[in-house]
């Protein structure tokens, strides 16, 4: 294949498979049955290991929608990426991401998800550090390290589910006695998929290229977790814990909100959005409503990867400048792609009749019904009002703002493959929420609710897209220490960092010069010379036959001897 074809087959291959998928995925709701396949690899002491696949309607309709992001996103970038030399190696990093994600989606094996797990993390370094710079080499391992602790209680409750004979967690999902086992499922979700005190990595992760991250922050890396715990929700909810983790997952999508609000890199931005998005789709699952979540999960992957898309073209055309603040008036120089982002950001918000609003709308309303206290309800409302907040703020910023950055005319947008990537994505990102309501929820729901409850998700977000104009007409905060605190995610990353390593740093010096330059350089490997070094002319003598020593050592020894 030549170096213009490969992302091309790719990009074939998967839009086929999408919808393939897609279809199956029809097929399986209309008429209510799943495929399980299983062959036994390995079987030792009445310990089974299987290869495990599963086919529903849930597997089967998250593979579509990766599938076809996948695809967008590698067609994007074969021209995104067009001047690197090593663009076929790029492309090939990514599809193995996409098969990564893929073996998680359709194992029910835990023995097969730690390989679509792993893979993911491994791979997602690869991605995240392809820029080889300082930078990107310290968010690869804050990314990877993190990651970590969730493949390390994957592999805990491996271990668990020896006590139930199987690694299939459909064999034993009514079962009470594993809430050990269901601990390590929600620590391995929440350092996935980023939620306190998991989500300083998250940001750190664009310094990938950005059609990795359009990929990681719609569909794969960060939704990992959260449909890890969709499929084992039915114990997840009977956890003492589950308040402890629904305010959690609130308090993250509280903390994105206000520190996108106070951020001015471009991808930054939407990556906090991301989280804030996740924070809402945890929520909702701990709530007790895992088909909403996973409703929320496959239409936010459609108009985030959009998102993200554009940003990627906004970026490209600027001579690869994320500061919001040197953009602006990008409506007169890129129509068209800021029309696109707009539909997104719209979405985002939840404007009714785009996508974003059948599945937010339904979630809030969903959540009046449920038996929670007035602060985290208040709280929920908030978080989707800051939705709105930070999303008109960067709208704002790249439209009305003035241009501070070289002149427009270096500015060109082209109808190529990136523009057709992202129209592609738009138009599914506004139909999908009506047509995929009307393909999960296929049975009448009638939720009475007053006037002011229906209207209150509207104008949460009305009031968000208000004030948001008005937070786009500061283009500096004070730097106070609440700006810095509210503007940092609480300190997250300095938390993860340099606090946890500055213990590290001062114990290994303090060893270094006890030890490895101190009395353990006398008792080690500097000691053995000097002592050699010493006792060399001593060895040199009695070696060279002297007649003298000789004598001297034969009447020592035979004193010895007279004594003993």
């Amino acid at each position: 294949m030549t170096k213009n074809k490969l992302h091309m087959y790719i990009s074939l291959m998967l839009m086929l498979s999408s919808i393939l998928m897609f279809l199956m995925s029809c097929n399986m709701m209309i008429y209510e049955y799943s495929i399980m396949m299983e062959w036994m690899i390995l079987s030792i002491n009445s310990c089974n290991i299987y290869m495990t696949l599963i086919f529903d309607f849930m597997s089967t309709m998250f593979l579509s929608t990766v599938m076809f992001i996948s695809s967008a996103v590698i067609m994007y970038s074969g021209d995104y990426m067009v001047s690197d030399k090593t663009i076929n190696r790029f492309i090939l990093i990514v599809f193995m991401f996409v098969v990564s994600m893929m073996i998680l989606i359709i194992s029910p094996n835990m023995i097969s998800i730690i390989v679509g797990w792993d893979g993911l993390g491994l791979v997602s370094y690869c991605l995240v550090i392809y820029y080889q710079n300082i930078s990107s080499n310290n968010a690869g391992m804050l990314t990877a390290l993190m990651n970590r602790v969730g493949d390390v209680a994957i592999l805990i409750s491996i271990a668990w589910m020896l006590n139930f004979g199987s690694w299939n967690f459909y064999s034993f999902i009514d079962k009470m006695s594993m809430n050990n086992m269901v601990m390590m499922i929600v620590l391995a979700g929440f350092t996935k998929s980023a939620q306190i005190p998991f989500s300083s990595w998250l940001p750190a992760a664009m310094a990938a290229p950005t059609p990795v991250s359009a990929l990681v922050h719609s569909s794969t890396l960060v939704t990992a977790g959260v449909y890890l715990m969709i499929r084992f929700s039915s114990v997840i909810n009977n956890m003492n814990l589950i308040n402890l983790f629904m305010l959690l997952s609130v308090m993250t999508m509280i903390m994105s909100g206000i520190g996108a609000n106070f951020e001015f890199d471009l991808k930054k931005i939407i990556a906090l959005s991301t989280l804030s998005q996740l924070g809402i789709m945890m929520a909702i699952l701990m709530f007790g409503y895992p088909m909403l979540s996973f409703f929320h999960l496959i239409i936010h992957a459609l108009f985030k990867a959009s998102l993200f898309l554009c940003a990627g073209v906004i970026i490209h055309s600027i001579k690869n400048n994320q500061d919001i603040r040197m953009m602006g008036s990008l409506c007169h120089q890129m129509p068209m792609t800021m029309t696109l982002m707009n539909i997104a950001n719209l979405s985002l918000c939840g404007i009714p009749f785009m996508s974003g609003f059948y599945s937010k709308d339904l979630i809030m309303e969903s959540m009046c019904f449920n038996n929670i206290n007035l602060l985290i309800m208040m709280l929920m409302y908030v978080g989707i009002g800051l939705t709105s907040f930070y999303s008109m703020r960067l709208t704002f910023f790249l439209m009305l703002s003035n241009y501070n950055y070289n002149s427009y005319s270096s500015i060109n947008e082209y109808f190529n493959n990136m523009t057709k990537s992202i129209v592609v994505l738009i138009l599914y990102s506004i139909i999908s929420g009506s047509v995929i309501t009307w393909l999960m929820f296929n049975q009448s729901h009638i939720l009475l609710l007053s006037i002011e409850a229906k209207l209150m998700t509207l104008l949460f977000s009305l009031m968000g897209i208000w004030m948001g104009y008005e937070l786009s007409q500061f283009s500096e905060m004070s730097n106070s220490m609440v700006m810095e605190f509210l503007g940092s995610m609480w300190f997250m990353k300095q938390i993860s960092t340099f606090h946890n390593q500055i213990i590290m740093f001062n114990n290994s010096l303090m060893f270094q010069k006890s030890i490895d330059q101190g009395w353990g350089e006398n008792y080690g490997a500097q000691g053995m010379v000097s002592l050699i070094s010493s006792t060399k002319i001593i060895n040199v003598k009695i070696t060279e036959n002297n007649f003298k020593i000789q004598m001297i050592s034969f009447m020592f020894w035979m004193l010895i001897i007279y004594m003993i």
